[in-house]
Order: structure tokens, then sequence, then C-alpha cells
């Protein structure tokens, strides 16, 4: 009986030992290189699927992982608020750019304004520095009137104080020149003014541009009444009695305890504009329909003028204020009124004026703010 003979065996053969390193994971790497390069928030997502993958399937780079985790959380956040920051910026300058499109009139630059050029700004804005300027006819609803438009000659900018305080000086001369009955002009009338900038000024800017801002109120019409729109007396009358009131309106910034010679000097100052309003005074009280009023202002001067005297010789603080009280209630709103009426002039008492004749009569300090 024959028989068949097994089929051979061979054993299987013992696995293979290895030595290589477990697999880089791809988002780990990936993660790092979106985060600093491309997409900040993609950099996060694959920083978590690589943890996830790594702690799965055992692969290299839990480090790697982490640090793009962090560097793409860390560039997101810095995206999102540059985003925001611009975004702002970009909003704003849209809502700029739509309200100069609402805007009536014709662009104009700064240079080209002139001394009775009426004009709007976008958004009424006037305290803006340097506005797009909008040029129309003063007929039409306007925001601003030019009083004045100069250059300043200085070759350093003579920093921002000082140049406010010029600006300011020049431009209230320049309103009063401009419209010189002060009480004809309208509550809601102020006086601004557009000056270089520290910045504009290294660019060779230079211009000072006064204005009279009608922004509070819809208004059409020039307010210019100047010594060309009225009478040889009115002019006479109004230099001297705004030069009065500009005196007046100059009351030191420092206290009175601290800068005593500075406000003598300025009593001074008032003295000798009250001084030219008497002179002129004195010259027309003959003539009947200016005599009553005349003759009734000039005794309220006379009283008035002895106390700045007394005022500019004060050696103390306290005298000085109690002769400044003393000169400010002898100047009575009420015969300033009559008199503007005899010259044939706005007897609309300002809002400033009635308020302050009003502290006064309340009996508040006098002294002028």
């Amino acid at each position: 009986m024959s028989s068949t003979p097994p089929y051979p065996y061979w054993p299987a053969p013992p696995p293979q030992q290895t030595d290589r390193e477990p697999a880089l994971n791809g988002f780990a790497l990936a993660s790092l290189m979106v985060g600093l390069l491309c997409v900040p928030p993609l950099g996060v997502v694959f920083g978590i699927v690589a943890l996830v993958q790594i702690a799965r399937k055992g692969e290299r780079g839990r480090a790697l992982a982490i640090t793009g985790l962090a560097v793409s959380l860390a560039m997101t956040v810095a995206l999102v608020l540059v985003t925001d920051r611009f975004a702002g910026r970009f909003f704003d300058r849209l809502d700029t750019l739509q309200q100069y499109e609402r805007v009536e009139g014709e662009l104009t630059h700064i240079d080209d304004m002139r001394a009775g050029d009426c004009f709007n700004v976008p958004g009424g804005d006037l305290l803006d520095e340097s506005p797009l300027i909008y040029r129309i006819a003063c007929t039409e609803v306007h925001e601003g009137e030019v009083t004045s438009s100069t250059r300043l000659d200085n070759t350093a900018f003579p920093g921002v104080i000082e140049l406010k305080k010029t600006a300011t000086e020049a431009c209230w001369r320049a309103q009063d020149a401009y419209a010189m009955d002060t009480w004809a002009l309208p509550s809601y009338a102020e006086m601004f003014y557009f000056a270089p900038s520290r910045e504009s000024w290294g660019d060779g800017d230079r211009r000072l541009l006064c204005v009279i801002g009608t922004t509070e109120q819809e208004h059409r019409g020039s307010l210019r009444k100047d010594a060309g729109t009225l009478k040889p007396e009115q002019v006479s009358f109004l230099r001297v009695m705004n030069e009065a009131d500009l005196a007046l309106g100059s009351e030191p910034d420092e206290d009175i305890d601290e800068a005593l010679p500075v406000y003598r000097a300025w009593a001074g100052e008032v003295d000798r504009a009250l001084g030219a309003e008497a002179e002129l005074l004195t010259q027309v009280q003959e003539r009947p329909a200016l005599a009553g009023p005349a003759q009734a202002q000039l005794k309220e001067i006379g009283a008035a003028r002895a106390q700045w005297q007394r005022a500019a010789r004060a050696t103390r603080p306290a005298d000085f204020q109690d002769a400044w009280d003393l000169a400010s209630d002898a100047l009575s709103v009420d015969t300033e009124k009559v008199l503007r009426g005899a010259y044939g002039l706005s007897t609309t008492v300002p809002e400033w004026l009635a308020r302050q004749s009003d502290g006064d009569a309340d009996g508040s300090s006098s002294a002028p703010v």
C-alpha cells in the first residue's frame, strides 16, 4: 500500500523587526504654516485635528501641533483686533464720504476763500481743523461766512497756545470789522477760525481763515455790515464801542492772586478804550438826536474809568477786585441800548450781554467772563 508523501511544510518566518519612527502628522505642520502665513483660524482647526490624530494613531508632531495651535490662536486674535480697527476706520470714512456727497456747494480750496464768501462743510463741523469747504451763494442755506483770510508771517511754528491766542484776537477783530453792529448778529452766530496745525505748518501752510459760524440754525443771507454799508457816524461809533468791548473781554487767564501786574496792565487797556469812547461821545453830544443818550453814556463811562484807574493802581488783589466790580456796575446795558438806537443801530441786546446784566442784578459777580 502506497502512501502519498506529505506536502512540504515551511514554518512562517518570524516577524521582522524595524527601527522606523512613527510618521509625522501632516496637519501638525500645516497648522503652524497656515497660522503664520495664511489663514490663522484655519491653522487652529488644523492644530486640533492634528492632536486628535496623533493621539489615535501614535504619530509624531504633538509639540509641533501645540505650537501651531498656539501661534494660530495668537494670530487669529491679532487679526480680529486689526480687522475691527480698520473696519471702524473704513465705515467712518464711508460715512464721511456719504456726508461729502450731501454737502451743498462747490468744493473750494481754503486758500481761494475770501472775506464775504459763504460755505458749507461736511456734517456742519466747524471744529474740524482741516475740513473740506464747499463755497455757496450767501443767499442759500450755509454754515459759515468768511470774515477774513490772511497769511501768518511766522517762519517757525509759534506753538499751539500762542497760535490760538493770535488767531482768536485776529478773528475777533476781523468779525468786529466785518459785522460792526455786533448787536445785529443772530444769537446762534459764533466766531470760528481755521488755522494751520503743527503738521501742516511744516508743509508751508500759513492760512488763517476767520469765520462767523451759523451751524446751530438754518441761515440764509450775508451777515456783512462793514464800513462800506454803514453811515460814517455809525462806523466811528461802532469802532470805539467794539474796541471797548474787545478790551473788556480780554481778561487775563491767570488767577488774580498770582498775576496782579498782568491784571493792572489790563485795567489800563480798558481805561484807554473807554477814554476813546468818551472822546467820541464828547464830540457828538451837541447833536440834538444824540445829546441825551451821549451825555448819559458819558456819565457812566466817567464812573467806570475812575474805578478802572483805581484798579490799575491796586497793590492788593482784593482792592483790584473791588474796583473791577464797581467799574462793571457803572456801565448800564439800558443806557447803551438807548444810545445805539439814537445812532440807528440794533437795539436787540445780545444774549451773552443780557445774561451778564441779569447776573449783576442778582448780586453775582459782575466781572466779565
